[in-house]
């Protein structure tokens, strides 16, 4: 549910999806979440408004990894909190629902980072991290013989990543 013209409203649509997420967003999870996946806020209105966020200090930049991160100000939550009752309550009821049902996914996406390159004998390097905001939290490298395989463990790293953290963490610290 787009509102047209609106930018105070789209500034504080912005505002309470960093609020519900409840983490450091990049800028492309946002657009993704607020034009791609839903109609809240139109693209090019987005960009502007969240480098106005920054600039204005509503939103700041916090250490991350390849992409710089985003998260909400106690300033931005401030403005938040007396300005919530002008954003329409379908929006605010979509957006929490919204997050509630795939706001993991979107974390998932943003930590979850694989990538993967041909080596010299003809094998491939993946290399698999989990981010978080200050520092790597795990960092794998796997040489697998072929392209297949690389492309394989690429794919399902997102969905795979906790459990195999989970089950790392357990077998070095028990």
């Amino acid at each position: 549910m787009q509102i047209k013209g609106e930018t105070s409203v789209n500034k504080l649509i912005l505002l309470f999806v960093f609020d519900k997420m409840e983490c450091s967003l990049s800028e492309r999870i946002i657009l993704d979440m607020c034009t791609s996946s839903n109609d809240w806020i139109n693209y090019m209105d987005c960009v502007v408004l969240l480098q106005k966020l920054l600039t204005d200090g509503f939103i700041c930049e916090t250490p991350g990894g390849d992409d710089p991160l985003y998260t909400i100000t106690p300033e931005g939550r401030e403005t938040l909190a007396n300005f919530y009752i002008n954003i329409p309550r379908s929006t605010r009821e979509e957006i929490s629902r919204f997050v509630k049902n795939f706001g993991a996914k979107y974390r998932n996406k943003q930590e979850c980072k694989a990538d993967y390159f041909q080596n010299k004998d003809g094998s491939y390097t993946v290399f698999l991290r989990i981010l978080a905001p200050v520092q790597p939290m795990l960092e794998l490298k796997f040489v697998v013989p072929d392209k297949k395989t690389a492309n394989c463990i690429y794919k399902q790293w997102e969905d795979k990543a906790s459990d195999l953290y989970s089950a790392v963490y357990e077998t070095l610290v028990d």
